[in-house]
């Protein structure tokens, strides 16, 4: 410890951008699995709607009095405000698990950031965006992120593979780094071999089931073509669920190919939905698909492997980190194949039930538990120097 502590360990963490979605999900669940013996009092800088346990008596929530909800201003107050929040708590880390670094750190503060979105180093995924504002805030995030990571006395990454990229990026100058994958939450975890009750706003067909943004590196355009492959190869009585938000020029083509397959009555395109409705999409899907091109962690293809269905995922890294042998991998480039190999399996239910089994088995590698325990004791070496 720094010789001039008077008072306990502190660690900041500053989880303003941690709105919706996945950001929440992690911090919640990293506060929730916080040691009862953590060694250092927690302040999080979170907006309201961020649910903080309340029986931790080391943990408490700092507000701030400006409009940190538009992205503009909080990186403008984090710019001005957050050194000197930093220097009254005579804080000993800074955690910004959003992946940017927003300001300096005053002297014997040490900085903490997390590698989230992949996207923003993947030079062919930046081109799909037409010029305007996704491929600037794509170029923008590029530069942000790797200036807090080579800033950051730690990174933590998410995936070997992603670790790997921005290694190569940085050409070794990154000061620390672990790897620590993210945990899935119990609830996603089919239970006693009895799937979650179905909702009933579910079409009464069964359905193959595909969660994730309408986008162009997420490949619905050609899954759908695979779709279509697969219902001229067999009786295909399935209807083809698309679940999440949508970029808006990309939802246009998805549903222009759907017009143009006559495929409306089986190509269902559900927007998002309530994430605590999500377990039970997954475990009554005849199968999930995961067509992705670029991610960092891929917490959806995790979410289904937990369902306990057969799982068919895109084969670019990182998905063979995280599904090992337990799913069908193919191309998200060509819809034949994935047709090719839909049809197959759907023909030999032993296959179905054994990727079924094995995909279950393969989710019990990620647990919130484990992840947050692994982040809270990288910090805790950081407390400790």
């Amino acid at each position: 410890m720094k010789s001039s502590k008077s008072g306990g360990r502190t660690v900041l963490l500053n989880a303003q951008s941690a709105r919706s979605g996945g950001g929440q999900t992690y911090v919640i669940n990293l506060l929730n699995y916080l040691p009862e013996g953590f060694p250092a009092k927690v302040f999080v800088l979170a907006p309201d709607s961020l649910s903080l346990p309340s029986d931790r008596e080391n943990l408490k929530r700092i507000r701030v009095k400006w409009p940190v909800e538009n992205p503009v201003a909080r990186a403008i107050w984090e710019k001005l405000c957050l050194p000197k929040l930093l220097r009254r708590l005579d804080a000993d880390v800074l955690f910004c698990p959003g992946g940017i670094i927003g300001s300096r750190v005053p002297p014997g503060c040490k900085a903490v950031t997390m590698f989230r979105n992949m996207i923003p180093f993947s030079p062919l995924q930046r081109r799909r965006y037409g010029l305007g504002y996704m491929r600037a805030r794509n170029w923008l995030l590029n530069k942000l992120m790797l200036r807090s990571m080579m800033q950051a006395d730690l990174v933590i990454f998410l995936s070997n593979h992603a670790r790997t990229v921005i290694e190569e990026s940085t050409r070794g100058k990154l000061k620390e780094t672990v790897t620590i994958p993210h945990g899935i939450s119990p609830s996603f975890r089919k239970a006693d071999g009895a799937n979650a009750p179905k909702p009933t706003w579910l079409p009464s067909e069964n359905y193959f089931l595909y969660v994730s943004t309408l986008d162009h590196y997420k490949a619905q355009l050609e899954v759908i073509q695979a779709y279509a492959m697969l219902k001229k190869k067999r009786d295909t009585k399935e209807k083809l669920l698309l679940i999440g938000p949508e970029y808006a020029e990309y939802g246009r083509k998805v549903r222009e190919l759907i017009r143009e397959l006559a495929l409306e009555n089986d190509v269902l395109i559900v927007g998002a939905v309530p994430y605590v409705d999500m377990p039970a999409l997954y475990q009554n899907a005849s199968l999930n698909i995961f067509a992705s091109e670029c991610e960092n962690c891929p917490n959806i293809l995790i979410e289904a492997l937990a369902a306990g269905r057969p799982v068919f995922s895109s084969n670019y890294a990182p998905m063979p980190e995280f599904a090992g042998d337990a799913v069908v991998y193919f191309d998200p480039r060509l819809p034949d194949e994935l047709a090719q190999k839909l049809a197959t399996v759907l023909a030999d239910p032993a296959r179905m039930r054994d990727l079924a089994a094995k995909a279950l088995e393969r989710s019990r590698l990620y647990n919130w538990s484990v992840s947050a325990q692994m982040t809270w004791q990288a910090i805790q070496k950081l407390v400790d120097y």
